[in-house]
């Protein structure tokens, strides 16, 4: 296990990746460094399937390791939209200022818990013996009132963190890859590769 590709043109997405697999010594490279565009229809009904649909589609192409992700938010009063639907909300060509200016207005005359929400992730493995491994990820917070902080993408500027007392766009890229959804369901990721590579000894 020397290379991983991982499903994704998102480079802050592929930076934080790299640092929380780095010691496992696998060279991590994306879909465009492995030279491969495919376009692949997120079709499932949860975060997991959507996973497992991008990394066995890439793998299929590719016939490499592939790692994929899918994440989003979901807000309760909102009955948990965006959920998977979170990259497509408003449409894909719409700015994350738009969608989190309207997530915050839909919330008006909420408060404290009546704004929770929560990010989920989910990371696939997909091996070319047609092994397949899942892991997932939580990170419980609210819906602030406006964005803040420059760090992050995405929704992360309207995200709050009651117990930090921050926004997960404040947090620098170490603290939040600590708590973050993507950061527990790739260290999740990471101690079931670990116990493959000790299995090929």
């Amino acid at each position: 296990m020397k290379k991983i590709i991982f499903a994704t043109g998102n480079q802050g997405k592929l930076k934080e990746i790299r640092m929380i697999m780095e010691e496992l010594g696998i060279e991590i490279v994306s879909m465009k460094e492995a030279g491969i565009y495919v376009d692949v229809e997120e079709n499932g009904q949860s975060f997991e399937e959507n996973a497992v649909i991008k990394a066995k589609a890439i793998m299929e192409v590719s016939g490499e390791i592939v790692m994929a992700d899918d994440s989003g938010l979901e807000v309760d009063a909102l009955n948990k939209a965006p959920g998977i639907y979170s990259a497509r909300y408003m449409g894909y060509d719409t700015s994350y200022h738009i969608k989190n200016q309207n997530l915050i207005d839909r919330l008006e005359g909420k408060h404290g818990t009546e704004r929770s929400a929560r990010f989920v992730c989910a990371v696939a493995a997909a091996f070319p013996d047609g092994t397949v491994l899942i892991t997932k990820g939580i990170m419980e917070g609210e819906i602030g009132y406006e964005e803040k902080g420059e760090n992050g993408f995405g929704y992360d500027p309207i995200f709050y963190l009651p117990e930090y007392k921050c926004y997960s766009g404040e947090l620098p890229l170490e603290e939040k890859n600590k708590i973050s959804h993507r950061g527990k369901a790739l260290r999740l990721m990471r101690e079931k590769l670990r116990k493959l590579q000790e299995s090929y000894k």
